[in-house]
């Protein structure tokens, strides 16, 4: 299965926000989606970077009430990995697993398409085993 099913399935919506932007507002558009991470992009929705909770408590940790009036630039990740449509669902999980990441941008001729968390992934290799054990009994019963 590739990244290309998965936004198949899930859609290709993605929030994103400015990086002039102030971590007050990036916040609060984290807890109204009620989602872990927020993609930082330009006006030709290049990704620039991206901020996630645990950005966000850095820069608590690191600046206190003051963070909340600083842009997004100051403390998202700019160093951002990226996947392509065609991207399997194995390298994702590798990727995830080597960069300690739960959000992996999609990206095609270098403009943002979609963005798959740990939880899509999960939710479909749970499915594909399921899968696999059902075809399993069936073979072994009607053997």
């Amino acid at each position: 299965m590739t990244v290309a099913r998965i936004l198949a399935e899930k859609g290709a919506a993605v929030t994103t926000v400015a990086s002039q932007r102030t971590m007050d507002e990036a916040i609060h558009i984290l807890a109204e989606k009620r989602i872990g991470a927020v993609i930082v992009s330009d006006a030709d929705e290049r990704v620039i970077g991206i901020l996630s909770e645990r950005d966000v408590m850095r820069a608590l940790a690191e600046s206190g009430a003051a963070a909340f009036d600083a842009p997004v630039s100051q403390y998202m990740t700019a160093k951002v990995t990226t996947c392509t449509r065609d991207t399997t669902i194995e390298e994702v999980m590798g990727m995830m697993t080597d960069g300690r990441f739960r959000h992996l941008p999609v990206v095609e001729d270098g403009r943002l398409i979609g963005v798959v968390s740990i939880g899509d992934v999960v939710k479909r290799r749970i499915a594909t085993v399921e899968a696999e054990h059902k075809a399993m009994r069936e073979y072994i019963t009607m053997a």
